[in-house]
C-alpha cells in the first residue's frame, strides 16, 4: 500500500451511452415517432474501472482509439457523470481536454481568457494578474482583440494551452496536447511538461506516443474495451500498447496484377535487431534472373533496399536476411523481380506488413538504431 496521499480516486467507473436507433430527418418524423416506441441500444464505454492517482505523479493513460480514454478523462473532468461508480477529487482541476470547450467563437481572444478563467473558478482580477503570461506564452498578442472565429486552429491551441498552464490547478488533464500544434508549440509544450515533472505536479496524459509515456510518465494505465488492461510500470504499459498495435496478419498489398511473386517466412511483429528471414518466390515458367526487396514506414519513407545486383538467379526463389535495426513502429515491405533482359516482371508497394515493438529498457529513440558510444570528459 502507498503512503501517498490520493489526488484523484476513481472506483468501479461504468459509463454507458443510450443511443436511439431512430434518426429524425423531418417534423413529421419526431410527430409520427412520439406516439411510437423509440427503439434504443445501450453502448458500454467503461466498464468497471478503478484505480488512484496519487499527488506528484505524472500518469498516462493509453489505449488504442475506441478504448474509452477521452471518456474517462471526461469523467474525471466533470463532464460527465458516471453510470454507476465514483470519481473522487483531492484538489482543484483543470481540464485541457478538448480544443474549444468553453470558447466563443463570437468573443475575442482577450475575452475568452476571462471567459475561461470564469469557468476554472478564476475571479477577474485573478485573470487580470495572469493575462500578459498567458498572451506571451500563447504568443498571439496582435490577434487578442480579434474574434476567435478569426484565428487558425494553431492559434485557438495555443490559446487554450496557455489558460490551461498559467491558470494551474492542484491537478492538470491533458488529451492528445502534443499531437496538435506545430513542431515548435510541440517543443514548448514538452519544456512545460519536464517542468511540471521535476516540480512534482498532478498530471494526467492521454497520449498515442509511447516515448511520452516513457520519458515523462511515473505511472500509467492502458485501457482496453473500457476496461484496464494493465496499469503501473510505464514500460510494461507502453510494450502492452505496442503489441496491441501488432496486426494478426501481414497485409498483402490489393493492387491490381498479377501477383506472381510469393512472400514466406516473414513474421508480423520482431523485436528491435530480430534479424528478419524471408523468401520470396514466384513461378518456374518465370525467367527471372533479378530480385529485390525494401522496407518502408507506413508513411512511405524510405529506410532500406537491397536486390541480387548482377548475380544471376538460377532457380524460382530467393532467401533473404535482414537484421532490423529499426526503432518501433509499423512498417511496410515492398518486393520486385526482373526478368533475363532486365525489364521489371512485378512490382509489389506493399506485399505484407510487420511491426518492431521495444521494451523501452534503453534510451534511444527514433526510427534507426544506429551503433553509438559517449564519453564523459572528467572535470579539471
Amino acid at each position: 500500500m502507498s503512503n501517498k496521499e490520493v489526488a484523484i480516486s476513481v472506483k468501479n467507473i461504468h459509463k454507458n451511452f443510450i443511443l436511439s436507433q431512430h434518426k429524425h430527418t423531418s417534423l413529421k418524423q419526431v410527430a409520427v415517432n412520439i406516439v411510437q416506441k423509440n427503439n434504443t441500444t445501450t453502448q458500454k464505454v467503461l466498464d468497471g474501472v478503478s484505480f488512484d492517482i496519487h499527488k506528484g505523479d505524472f500518469f498516462g493513460i493509453v489505449g488504442r482509439n475506441g478504448s474509452g480514454k477521452s471518456t474517462l478523462l471526461k469523467l474525471i473532468a466533470g463532464v460527465y457523470s458516471p453510470t454507476t461508480g465514483s470519481v473522487e477529487l483531492n484538489g482543484g482541476l483543470t481540464p485541457f481536454i478538448e480544443l474549444g470547450v468553453g470558447f466563443n467563437p463570437e468573443l475575442s481572444g482577450r475575452d475568452n481568457v476571462f471567459l475561461n478563467g470564469a469557468l476554472l473558478g478564476y475571479t477577474r482580477k485573478q485573470m487580470e494578474a495572469m493575462y500578459d503570461d498567458i498572451v506571451e506564452f500563447a504568443e498571439i498578442e496582435e490577434h487578442m482583440d480579434k474574434k476567435l472565429k478569426n484565428y487558425s486552429s494553431g492559434m485557438q491551441v495555443r490559446l487554450a494551452f496557455s489558460i490551461a498552464i498559467k491558470a494551474k490547478n492542484d491537478i492538470l488533464i491533458f488529451d492528445e496536447v502534443l499531437a496538435v500544434g506545430d513542431e515548435a508549440f510541440q517543443r514548448k509544450c514538452m519544456a512545460v511538461f519536464r517542468e511540471y515533472k521535476k516540480n512534482k505536479q498532478t498530471v494526467v496524459l492521454v497520449t498515442h506516443s509511447m516515448e511520452n509515456v516513457t520519458t515523462l510518465c511515473n505511472r500509467a494505465l492502458m485501457l482496453e474495451d473500457g476496461k484496464i488492461v494493465t496499469i503501473g510500470d510505464v514500460k510494461k504499459v507502453a510494450e502492452a500498447y505496442q503489441k496491441s498495435n501488432i496486426p494478426a496478419n501481414s497485409t498483402a498489398d490489393k493492387s491490381p496484377g498479377q501477383n506472381l511473386i510469393k512472400i514466406s517466412g516473414n513474421k508480423n511483429a520482431y523485436e528491435i535487431g530480430d534479424t528478419m528471414k524471408l523468401s520470396l518466390s514466384w513461378p518456374t515458367s518465370q525467367n527471372i534472373s533479378w530480385a529485390g526487396v525494401s522496407i518502408s514506414s507506413v508513411n512511405g519513407e524510405h529506410l532500406f533496399n537491397t536486390n541480387t545486383g548482377t548475380t544471376n538467379i538460377e532457380g524460382d526463389s530467393i532467401d533473404y536476411e535482414v537484421e532490423l535495426s529499426l526503432g518501433p513502429g509499423e512498417y511496410q515491405l515492398a518486393a520486385s523481380i526482373k526478368d533475363v533482359d532486365g525489364n521489371f516482371v512485378e512490382s509489389r508497394d506493399k506485399i505484407a506488413t510487420f511491426s518492431i515493438y521495444d521494451d523501452y529498457s534503453t534510451t534511444v529513440g527514433g526510427l534507426a538504431r544506429m551503433k553509438y558510444r559517449y564519453t564523459i570528459p572528467k572535470k579539471k
